[in-house]
C-alpha cells in the first residue's frame, strides 16, 4: 500500500528548506556580552577547563550527545552501491530518527573513501568531536573489519546499525516467538538467506541467545554456505555447514525459523508448508519480502510472520533499536556497545510486547487492539514507551558489564528524566517545523 507518490517524496526533501535537518544554536547571541561568551574571549575559559580536565568536554560542549552517522554509500538498503553523495538523504534521515526518538544530535559524515583502511583512519580522527559513531550502509565484508577495528581502537561507542539493529529487533521477536510456539532455543533449526552484514550479525546474535551454530543454515547468492566451498570470507566461514545439505527447498524442510535478508519471492508456500509446525518467518527483504504475508499465512495459518513493512503485523524496524541503544550508552558514558547491552535491548523489547497497549498507540496504526501473540511479538516502532523500557535496560547492562564511566545511581529517577527530556525535545522540534509552515 503506497503512502506517498514519488513527487510527494521529492517535495518533502526540497521545500520549504532543502534537506531534512538544520543546525540551530541553543545559546543566545543577541548583544556584545553574548557574543563575547559564545566566542572570543569567553570561549577560552571553556577551552582551558577542558585542557585541564578532558572529561569536562561533556559539560562544556555538546560532544556527549553528538553521534556521527558515517557511510560510504556502498550498501544503501534497497538501492545498493549508490555512493556517498546519493546516500546522503538516508544519512540525514537517520539524523531525524535519532533526534525524534531519543533527542540525540547527529552530523552525517558521507565519505568518498577508497578503502576500508581510509574509512578507519578518518573515523578515528573524528573521536574528539563525537560521543559515538553509527556506521551505516557500508558493504560486507568491509563493514565487519571496519567496525571491529574501530571498536578496538576508539574509546567511544561504535555501532554498525545494519548489523546489530536488525539483530536486536529480530532477536526480540525471536524471544517471544519461542515462548508463543513453546520451542526450546537450543533445539531450533534456523535457515538464513542473505550472508551480508545483517544476516551474519543476526546469526551471531541468535547464538548469543542460545541457538546452536550447527543448527544455522546460511545461504548466499551461490547457495548454502558449507565447508566444501573455497569462496568464503572469514565471516561466512563462521556459519559453514560440515556438508552441502542441498537447495533452499531441501534445507527448509523441518526448519523452525526462516530469516530472510535478501530479495523478494525466494520462498514458496510449499516451502513454508514443509517447515516445522507453526514456524517463525522473518522475511525482511524491502520493499517486498521473500514471501508475502498473505502467502505465508495461507501456507501456515499459525505461523509467526514478520517483515520490514509497516502495513503488516510484526514490523522489524531498526528505529526500535539504535536511538535507544545510543541514548543509554551516551548517558552512562559507555566506552563501547557490547553484547550484553544488545541482549538487554532485545529482552526489554520482548518484555514490553507483553504489556497492555494503550488506545492511542492502537489508533496510530488503525487497529482496535494489540495483544501479545502471533501477530504482535514486537512493540510498534511508534510506541513511546520503548524509550523508558529499552534505554534504561541498555544503561543498566553497560553498568553491569563494566563499560560505563558515568553510572546512574537512581534508575527510576532516570526513567522520569528520559520522559521529560523526550517531551521537551518534541516540543522544540515541533516549534522549528511549524516555523516553516509544515
Amino acid at each position: 500500500m503506497a503512502l506517498f507518490t514519488k513527487e510527494e517524496a521529492l517535495k518533502y526533501h526540497e521545500v520549504p528548506r532543502r534537506g531534512k535537518v538544520e543546525v540551530i544554536p541553543i545559546k543566545p547571541c543577541r548583544n556584545q556580552k553574548d557574543l563575547s561568551m559564545a566566542y572570543s574571549p569567553g570561549v577560552a575559559e571553556a577551552c582551558k577547563a577542558i585542557k585541564e580536565n578532558p572529561e569536562l568536554a561533556e559539560v562544556y560542549t555538546g560532544r556527549g550527545n553528538l553521534v556521527a552517522v558515517v557511510s560510504d554509500g556502498t550498501a544503501v538498503l534497497g538501492l545498493g552501491n549508490i555512493g556517498p553523495l546519493a546516500g546522503k538523504p538516508v544519512m540525514e534521515g537517520k539524523g531525524v530518527l535519532f533526534k525524534t526518538f531519543a533527542d540525540i544530535d547527529v552530523y552525517d559524515i558521507n565519505l568518498k573513501a577508497s578503502s576500508a583502511g581510509q574509512i578507519i583512519e578518518i573515523v578515528k580522527a573524528l573521536e574528539p568531536t563525537f560521543g559515538g559513531i553509527n556506521l551505516e550502509d557500508i558493504k560486507a565484508p568491509e563493514c565487519f573489519y571496519i567496525e571491529d577495528t574501530l571498536k578496538r581502537e576508539m574509546n567511544i561507542p561504535v555501532f554498525h546499525d545494519d548489523q546489530h539493529g536488525t539483530a536486536v529487533i529480530s532477536g526480540a521477536g525471536l524471544i517471544n516467538a519461542l515462548e508463543i510456539t513453546n520451542r526450546k532455543v537450543e533445539d531450533m533449526k534456523v535457515v538464513v538467506v542473505g550472508a551480508g552484514a545483517a544476516g551474519i550479525a543476526c546469526a551471531k546474535f541468535y547464538v548469543a541467545l542460545g541457538i546452536d551454530p550447527a543448527n544455522i543454515f546460511m545461504f548466499d547468492s551461490r547457495g548454502l554456505i558449507h565447508k566444501g566451498r573455497t569462496d568464503l570470507n572469514p565471516y561466512k566461514k563462521l556459519f559453514a555447514q560440515a556438508q552441502d545439505a542441498g537447495s533452499l527447498a531441501d534445507v527448509m524442510k523441518g526448519a523452525d525459523m526462516f530469516l530472510g535478508l535478501s530479495t523478494k519471492n525466494l520462498v514458496s508456500k510449499d516451502m513454508v508448508r514443509s517447515m516445522a509446525k507453526d514456524p517463525i518467518l522473518f522475511a525482511m527483504a524491502n520493499p517486498d519480502p521473500e514471501i508475502s504475508y498473505p502467502d505465508a499465512k495461507e501456507a501456515s495459518p499459525n505461523c509467526i510472520m514478520g517483515t520490514g513493512r509497516s502495513d503488516f503485523p510484526n514490523q522489524v524496524n531498526n528505529v526500535s533499536g539504535f536511538p535507544y541503544i545510543f541514548r543509554g550508552a551516551l548517558d552512562v558514558g559507555a566506552a563501547e556497545i557490547n553484547e550484553e547491552m544488545k541482549v538487554a535491548a532485545a529482552q526489554s523489547l520482548a518484555a514490553l510486547a507483553k504489556e497492555p497497549v494503550p488506545a492511542e498507540i492502537c489508533d496510530m496504526y488503525g487497529v482496535k487492539e494489540l495483544t501479545f501473540g502471533v501477530d504482535y511479538v514486537i512493540p510498534k516502532p511508534l510506541d513511546p514507551r520503548v524509550l523508558v523500557w529499552e534505554t534504561p535496560a541498555v544503561a543498566q547492562a553497560a553498568m553491569d558489564s563494566g563499560v560505563a564511566k558515568k553510572p546512574i545511581a537512581d534508575m527510576e529517577a532516570y526513567k522520569k528524566q528520559l520522559t521529560q527530556r523526550f517531551n521537551e525535545s518534541r516540543k522544540r522540534i515541533a516549534g522549528v517545523v511549524e516555523s516553516y509552515g509544515l
